[in-house]
């Protein structure tokens, strides 16, 4: 049984897994405030998983933490489902209601201009979004 959203079900090496799965063995990194995860299609067929995290005060996204953060998730989720990259980012977007706005997020990563994937007035901390938009010119 997967958990979650149909279109935020993350399909790696045709293993599927919801993004429940991941944020619970992400959210036993006692550094780590809160994340969001996303498998973002490329053009040439595979796709690109990022994490994204808001760290505890204090915390540094560093190779060591970045280590644990994956080695929780090949333990508690899947190896299949280790992220390709890990960024720091000051906010995870939310709607008003405190839902991860993974499919949003996913639309602008992959080149969707951000009033496009989401309506800001129903973002709780529309201010959110920048970094992403920042990041889609990276990734």
């Amino acid at each position: 049984v997967i958990y979650g959203r149909s279109d935020s079900t993350i399909n790696r090496g045709g293993v599927r897994m919801g993004t429940s799965e991941i944020y619970s063995a992400v959210d036993k990194v006692e550094e780590v405030a809160d994340s969001l995860v996303v498998d973002v299609p490329k053009d040439s067929g595979n796709s690109f998983m990022p994490l994204f995290v808001v760290l505890e005060e204090g915390a540094d996204l560093d190779d060591d933490l970045k280590g644990r953060i994956k080695s929780s998730i090949k333990e508690n989720a899947s190896p299949r489902h280790v992220p390709n990259e890990i960024f720091a980012v000051p906010d995870i977007p939310k709607t008003l209601n405190g839902k991860k706005l993974e499919v949003p997020v996913k639309r602008i990563l992959s080149g969707t201009p951000p009033e496009k994937a989401a309506s800001k007035e129903s973002l709780s901390n529309p201010e959110s979004l920048d970094r992403f938009v920042e990041l889609s010119r990276q990734i």
